[in-house]
């Protein structure tokens, strides 16, 4: 299933932007509106190719909201001028621009493209990569160089054939499919990269150090967003007419980049989705996409200072790759990011398999003596998707511990697993049970507080104490900085004001239960 939420968020600000949300159901085709005809049909996001007039835009509207479609596409000019968002409101029907420099005719490419990516009927996703290869090798034949295809992030996502004239950046390129370091420093020292953002003028460098040739640089953007670059080597001065035919290519590239960054985009919407459902439910279906289990819950918790779920979840996601692990199952749930690791046989493997407990553990024990601030930890062991949510719960229940203070923040090992400290869970639960307010309480725990508050006594805290250190009157004094002696007087006065059987185990394990209740509602 996706939606047309999902559908603007994978494509991009650089194409379309969500003006007025509709009901949010499954988005199912994409349609043209033939003029005098229905338009569309429920779960249809009709298009309004050839809208112009204001008048034929609250027409057609009014036609797709009859027909039960799910959303309008009209061009920005249209939407700025007609009003037709306040028409779309009152009819329950989300309306979508299309940015003015993209054609109909690559919009619906592009949105049939991703509909049936979330269908699971799309196999285009190796052609788009084909193409670009084809596209990279056409810019070659145009300015008689080798040519690679980059993203913004110099990522590189096609390259020519031709070799002929080539340099140790470009061979290290090609091999690590991603710019090395230190040329990545060289352009961006010489505001390179800056360039390319902002403008969408070709760049040409000079050449540079370790025999670094020179580079023709043509930026790939799409409504002002720029997406990736064409970097051509250019031994030779390349003519200006080549350099136009060369961004020709670059207009062509801008729909295959959006097209793989919304497959890219929407693939994680779609296991984001799955991953909620089984951490939430167990559901066996969404599970069939997990690695084979038993698996573990995990909640990452964020350092001191950072509030943002979705911002912590984007570094912990970038750490995990450089780890090894090309697609985190990572999801912000209730404000907590969960991650989901599996436990085969403790994974015995020399190098740990990533995404498992070992490999989890390696890399916080890396982190953890540089930030401890941050915490993670871990639910039990589930054996089947029904059990799943089950270790979420655990998981979530020793994050508010740690938050809370009654839990260290972190193991030795960074990690803090359910099984190390069972007992503080079990005592949460049944305080948690028991926590209601003091005047209500059973027992003597009301008179004693009432005596306290009253006469400015400390028979709570002497109860406590007692009850810490199994009758001992030696340590509880000490804990509470007073004379054997005095704590003795304080217990006969306790007593008094409240008798009490403390010869029960089960009175003192009420007691202690209900102290702690209290101390955590304070």
């Amino acid at each position: 299933m996706i939606t047309l939420t999902d559908l603007v968020t994978s494509l991009g600000a650089g194409l379309l932007r969500l003006v007025v949300a509709g009901p949010g159901a499954e988005i199912r085709d994409v349609v043209l509106a033939e003029p005098g005809e229905g338009a569309g049909q429920p779960g249809d996001l009709v298009l309004g190719v050839g809208v112009t007039h204001p008048h034929a835009a609250a027409e057609l509207a009014e036609r797709a909201a009859a027909a039960g479609a799910e959303g309008l596409v009209l061009k920005a000019a249209v939407i700025r001028t007609s009003g037709i968002g306040d028409i779309a409101e009152r009819l329950g029907l989300a309306l979508v621009e299309l940015q003015p420099h993209v054609s109909w005719t690559g919009a619906v490419w592009l949105l049939r493209s991703v509909i049936d990516r979330g269908a699971g009927t799309d196999a285009d996703a190796a052609g788009v990569r084909g193409t670009l290869f084809a596209l990279a090798d056409a810019a070659a034949d145009i300015v008689e160089a080798p040519v690679t295809v980059e993203d913004a992030h110099s990522r590189v996502l096609a390259y020519s054939a031709r070799q002929e004239i080539t340099d140790s950046a470009r061979v290290s390129t090609i091999v690590g499919r991603r710019v090395p370091a230190e040329v990545t420093a060289h352009f961006r020292a010489r505001g390179v990269y800056r360039r390319l953002a902002g403008s969408s003028e070709p760049v040409l460098t000079p050449p540079g150090p370790d025999g670094l040739l020179p580079r023709l640089i043509i930026p790939v953007r799409a409504g002002g967003e720029w997406l990736g670059s064409i970097w051509a080597v250019a031994e030779k001065p390349v003519p200006p007419e080549r350099i136009r035919e060369l961004e020709g290519v670059g207009s062509a590239l801008a729909l295959h980049l959006l097209h793989l960054r919304a497959d890219a985009g929407l693939g994680r919407r779609m296991l984001e989705g799955r991953l909620s459902a089984v951490l939430r439910h167990g559901e066996r279906e969404a599970a069939s996409a997990l690695p084979p289990g038993p698996w573990r819950v995990i909640v990452l918790g964020a350092p001191d200072g950072v509030r943002d779920v979705g911002a912590h979840a984007l570094v912990w996601e970038s750490v995990a790759r450089r780890a090894g692990w090309e697609q985190p199952l990572t999801v912000e749930l209730d404000g907590l990011l969960y991650c989901l690791v599996s436990d085969v046989g403790n994974d015995s493997a020399t190098t740990p398999r990533p995404g498992s407990v070992r490999w989890l553990r390696n890399i916080l024990g890396e982190s953890s003596p540089h930030d401890r601030s941050s915490y993670a930890v871990m639910g039990g062991l589930a054996h089947a998707p029904e059990e799943i949510p089950r270790s979420r719960g655990e998981a979530a229940e020793l994050s508010r511990l740690v938050t809370a203070g009654r839990l260290p923040a972190a193991a030795s090992s960074g990690l803090l697993r359910v099984e190390d400290v069972w007992d503080a869970l079990v005592v949460e639960r049944a305080q948690a049970a028991t926590r209601i307010e003091a005047g209500l309480l059973g027992g003597p725990l009301a008179a004693l507080s009432a005596h306290d508050r009253e006469h400015g006594t400390a028979h709570l805290a002497t109860l406590t104490a007692w009850l810490d250190f199994h009758g001992d009157p030696r340590g509880a004094a000490h804990a509470l900085r007073i004379h054997p002696n005095t704590l003795r007087y304080r217990m006969r006065r306790l007593g008094e004001v409240a008798p009490v059987d403390l010869s029960s185990p089960r009175v003192r394990l009420a007691l202690r239960l209900q102290l702690g209740a209290m101390e955590a509602a304070r």
